[in-house]
């Protein structure tokens, strides 16, 4: 891939926050709230859509179309969120209580829907399809989900543009070290483990996951997220070199 196509990306960051800026500055001006659904839904797709055209744009061997990447964000965001909910709010009614570590198990586990039956029921099998798909899947979830905490920030602000940013920017600009370098890792070494039978280091690579997102949701400190940002994305890139490996073997 030419160097100058490897930085589209960089394009669509740049093009995406241009909207943004021009959207809500519209909105301000003409005090008109219909503005508010798209700068909501810029704020929260702009950063997720550029970082799976970044891990795209890498030198991986892919086999996965476009077309599946979409819609692997698409339903794997519609389908992980729905599900997530529907099982933390029954775990709450039952149990009363619901500690970070449950939320983190099956939010991890509801991304994971759409690329189980990606690589179960498709043709796409090299393990760098699952980098790409897990990574497409943790986006969507990771979009729609800052755009229900925008809208409730927005609603429990009595319509403070400032509160709202504050949300968009902070879940925007981490949403790669979050849920999409959680399910990007995950889904690469479900990949693997479909081609090399090594379920057992799957299992693992899902707890770590599992860790990182409960730790995620239980520290509230910018030091403390900046410190799992680092290792969720050193854990993705260490799992993304792995699938070059297992393509060879």
């Amino acid at each position: 891939m030419p160097p100058v196509a490897r930085l589209g990306w960089l394009g669509a960051l740049t093009i995406g926050i241009a909207l943004f800026v021009v959207d809500e500055r519209v909105m301000v001006d003409t005090a008109n709230p219909n503005f508010v659904p798209s700068v909501i839904l810029l704020g929260a797709a702009v950063v997720p859509v550029a970082f799976v055209l970044f891990v795209a744009e890498r030198r991986l061997p892919y086999d996965v179309p476009a077309g599946v990447v979409f819609t692997a964000a698409l339903l794997g965001g519609v389908i992980g969120t729905v599900t997530a909910g529907l099982l933390e709010y029954d775990t709450l009614r039952r149990l009363g209580v619901l500690p970070m570590l449950a939320v983190a198990v099956i939010e991890e586990a509801a991304k994971l829907v759409v690329p189980l039956a990606i690589v179960v029921f498709t043709r796409y099998r090299r393990p760098a399809d699952g980098v790409l798909v897990g990574v497409a899947s943790g986006a969507g979830f990771a979009a729609l989900e800052t755009m229900g905490y925008a809208f409730v920030a927005l609603v429990r602000s009595h319509g403070s543009l400032i509160t709202l940013d504050n949300v968009l920017l902070l879940r925007g600009l981490l949403a790669p070290a979050g849920h999409m370098a959680w399910t990007g890792a995950t889904a690469a070494a479900l990949w693997i483990a479909f081609r090399t039978g090594r379920w057992l280091r799957f299992g693992l690579v899902f707890v770590l996951a599992v860790v990182l997102h409960a730790a995620w949701d239980s520290i509230g400190t910018l030091t403390g997220y900046a410190l799992i940002a680092t290792v969720s994305l050193l854990f993705l890139g260490a799992l993304t070199h792995r699938t070059a490996t297992a393509t060879a073997q």
